[in-house]
């Protein structure tokens, strides 16, 4: 029983740190921070028990793209747009039976995001000066029910668990900056809206499906799966972009997108006590159409594909993880106004993300007499 807890939890913690991509560059895929937390709901977990999870992710988007046509010559010329992007996920799993248990996600973020075109213009039109704006907070909280559809206690080789949430808009989603070079004569400093991808948040209510399973191969070898889908029925939040026209408020608003994520991989417990080996892939969407609602607003649509190794230790009721996604494919699909106005706008992506996850297992008196037998 032990062991087989102690891979589970494992499992659970890897789960944890899908994501969140969060935002992968100028693509601002942000919900992703508690993909796979509510996992952290660690087979034969008992009601009662408490998980405390804390992860921290970090990239540097600066690749450009339209579709999957890389734009290296942004780079070469040094008028790429850099995003810098450190989340920080607190997430509180509760059980309140052996198979229903509720999570709270609350991410943090700090992003420092620098260019040339928004401070000027890229030369040899622009002044070719490069500039930066930040902002940090809290961002999106979700709330979500989930569900073990096997009675943890007979799950002997696998199980699979389904959630429904809620994402509320406690983030900032018109947070202002410093623009400098502006004006007709590009001669004047002014606080405008910053850039969709480093806003905090998005600005409307959304729901989520949240389905995470997996299954013992044997009992070294555990495979895992996730499936995450936040729809947001809202249209626009109100906000014009930087330079936008407020007479098309249907292409210069900014859109409250629908996300989705898929992860699948595989742990392995090696002989060595409490180091697990995992590696698997994942994708990370933000849509060009929503599921509900309109799709009209401005947003920077696009999908990323990742191929991911992590490493694992765990002992007791305590887990950590480091995994590195990295990027094999990266696509800036087009969104409601590229395809109305006939064009096919770009976004930056990162090469590759830091997962840092660690996870505490706080089991009730019940559960303690239970993992003793």
């Amino acid at each position: 029983m032990e062991k087989y807890t102690k891979i589970l939890f494992a499992t659970a913690v890897l789960t944890l740190a899908y994501i969140n991509s969060y935002a992968q560059g100028c693509v601002a895929i942000r919900q992703f921070s508690g993909v796979g937390t509510t996992t952290g709901q660690v087979g034969g977990q008992l009601a009662g028990d408490w998980n405390l999870a804390l992860n921290y992710r970090y990239f540097k988007s600066f690749r450009h793209f339209s579709g999957k046509e890389e734009h290296p010559h942004r780079v070469e010329q040094g008028t790429e747009v850099i995003n810098k992007s450190h989340f920080v996920d607190l997430a509180v799993n509760y059980s309140f039976t052996d198979r229903f248990f509720g999570s709270l996600i609350l991410p943090f973020v700090t992003h420092d995001r620098s260019s040339m075109y928004e401070h000027g213009g890229n030369p040899p039109n622009g002044l070719g000066e490069r500039h930066h704006t930040s902002v940090s907070g809290i961002a999106d909280m979700r709330l979500s029910a989930n569900y073990w559809l096997i009675s943890p206690a007979k799950a002997q080789h696998g199980n699979v668990s389904m959630g429904l949430g809620i994402k509320l808009p406690t983030g900032a989603y018109g947070a202002e900056g410093m623009f400098y070079n502006q004006g007709p004569d590009r001669n004047i400093d002014r606080i405008a809206v910053l850039d969709q991808s480093i806003q905090p948040g998005d600005g409307g209510v959304g729901a989520t499906l949240d389905v995470q399973g997996f299954y013992m191969l044997s009992h070294s070898v555990v495979l895992s799966g996730s499936l995450f889908y936040l729809a947001n029925p809202k249209a626009t939040n109100g906000v014009l972009r930087r330079g936008g026209d407020a007479g098309t408020p249907e292409f210069d608003e900014f859109s409250v997108p629908d996300q989705y994520a898929v992860r699948i991989g595989a742990t392995y417990m090696t002989p060595m006590p409490g180091i697990s080996i995992y590696g698997g892939g994942r994708m990370e969407c933000l849509t060009s159409t929503d599921l509900f609602g309109s799709s009209e607003g401005y947003r920077r649509p696009g999908y990323v594909i990742s191929v991911e190794p992590g490493l694992t230790y765990s002992k007791g009721n305590f887990a950590a993880l480091v995994s590195v996604p990295l990027a094999v494919e990266r696509n800036r699909t087009k969104s409601f106004s590229d395809k109305i106005r006939d064009r096919h706008g770009d976004a930056a992506f990162a090469d590759y993300m830091i997962n840092v996850g660690l996870a505490w297992r706080i089991p009730s008196k019940t559960s303690e007499v239970f993992n003793s037998l």
